[in-house]
C-alpha cells in the first residue's frame, strides 16, 4: 500500500486544483445543495420560506418564488450552516483487489475520497473518516480545518484491507453514531447481499442524511476479460473455484448487470445518488462526470 504522500504529491493535488477550477460551479452548487436550505437552486443564506402577512418589509420578498408561483413568500434569513461530510471506506479483503490497473479498489477510493475530502475542505465543510470491514476499525471526527486531509490520508495509507465485510450492519451502527443530518460518501464494490444494504442505506435516508453511494469495480470485474479454465479465489472467504471462463461468462455479466441495475432502482427510490466507477477511469474525470450530472438533475 502506497504511503499518504501518493495522494498528496504536487501532481495529484494539482489534479485536484484544477478539477476545482473546471468545475468550480458544479462543486458549489453540489455542496450548497446539501446545505440547510430547502429550495434548490436559492441562496444557502436563508433557512426558510413562508408566506407574506401584513406587516411584513416588502423589501423580504422573495420575487423569484414569485415569479414561479405567483404568491408572495417572505425569506427567513440565517448564518450559512455547514454541512457535515464522512468519507465510509470499505477495506475488507475484497476492496485490495486489481487484475492490471496500478491502483487497487481500495487506493482508487482513496484518490475519490482525498478529491472529494478537499473540495468540502475548501467549502470550510468539516469531514471526518469511517472505515470498516466486519465491524468499524477507525473513525475521525469531522474537522473542516485544512490540515484534516492530510490525517485523513495518513490514516487510510496505513490501512492494509483485510477480513471479510459486513456492509448493512456497519450503516446500520454508522447511522446510529450520527446525531445530525451528514453526507455519507460510501466508498465499497458491495460484494455482498445487496437487500440488507439497501435496508440500510433507507435507514440512513429516514435520519435524515444525503448519502452518495460509490460502487467501486474493478475492470475485470466489470468487462470478465478472463478465457479458457481459470481458478478463482474469493478474497474474503479464502475459497478457490476452477471455472471454464467461456461457458460462464454471460451468465456472470448477467448477474454483475443485475446487481447494478437493482442498486441503481432501489436507490433511486431511495433518494441515494448511486455511482458505478471502473477503476480503469480516471479518478478526476469520474469525479466531474458525477458532479455534472447531479449538477443538471437541479
Amino acid at each position: 500500500m502506497p504511503g499518504a504522500e501518493q495522494y498528496l504529491k504536487p501532481d495529484v493535488i494539482q489534479t485536484v486544483a484544477r478539477l476545482d477550477l473546471r468545475a468550480r460551479f458544479i462543486v458549489e452548487g453540489f455542496l450548497s445543495g446539501l446545505h440547510a436550505s430547502p429550495y434548490h437552486g436559492f441562496s444557502v443564506e436563508f433557512s426558510e420560506h413562508r408566506r407574506y402577512a401584513a406587516g411584513d418589509d416588502p423589501k423580504d420578498i422573495d420575487w423569484l418564488v414569485f415569479a414561479k408561483t405567483d404568491r408572495f413568500y417572505i425569506k427567513k434569513y440565517q448564518a450559512e450552516t455547514n454541512i457535515t461530510g464522512y468519507l465510509v471506506m470499505d477495506q475488507s479483503e475484497s476492496m485490495a483487489y486489481t487484475y492490471r490497473q496500478q491502483l487497487t479498489k481500495f487506493e482508487y477510493s482513496i484518490c475519490l475520497a482525498a478529491a472529494l475530502g478537499y473540495l468540502m475542505i475548501h467549502q470550510q465543510d468539516p469531514v471526518g473518516l469511517i472505515t470498516f470491514d466486519d465491524k468499524i476499525r477507525n473513525s475521525l471526527p469531522a474537522k473542516s480545518k485544512r490540515a484534516q486531509l492530510g490525517s485523513i490520508l495518513a490514516l487510510l495509507a496505513k490501512l492494509k484491507p483485510t477480513g471479510p465485510t459486513e456492509i448493512a450492519r456497519n450503516l446500520r451502527q454508522i447511522a446510529s453514531m450520527m446525531k445530525h443530518r451528514s453526507l455519507v460518501m460510501l466508498f465499497s464494490d458491495l460484494l455482498a447481499d445487496p437487500e440488507p444494504v439497501i435496508n440500510s442505506l433507507h435507514l440512513l435516508r429516514h435520519r435524515g442524511h444525503d448519502v452518495i453511494l460509490f460502487h467501486i469495480l474493478d475492470e475485470a470485474e466489470v468487462n470478465f476479460p478472463f478465457d479458457g479454465m481459470v481458478d478463482l479465489k474469493d478474497p474474503e472467504s479464502g475459497e478457490n473455484l476452477v471455472v471454464d471462463a467461456d461457458g460462464m461468462r454471460s451468465d456472470y455479466l448477467d448477474a454483475m448487470r443485475e446487481l447494478c441495475e437493482t442498486y441503481k432502482r432501489e436507490c433511486a427510490n431511495a433518494g441515494v445518488d448511486y455511482v458505478t466507477i471502473n477503476t480503469s477511469q480516471p479518478f478526476d474525470k469520474a469525479l466531474l462526470e458525477y458532479l455534472s450530472q447531479r449538477k443538471a438533475r437541479f
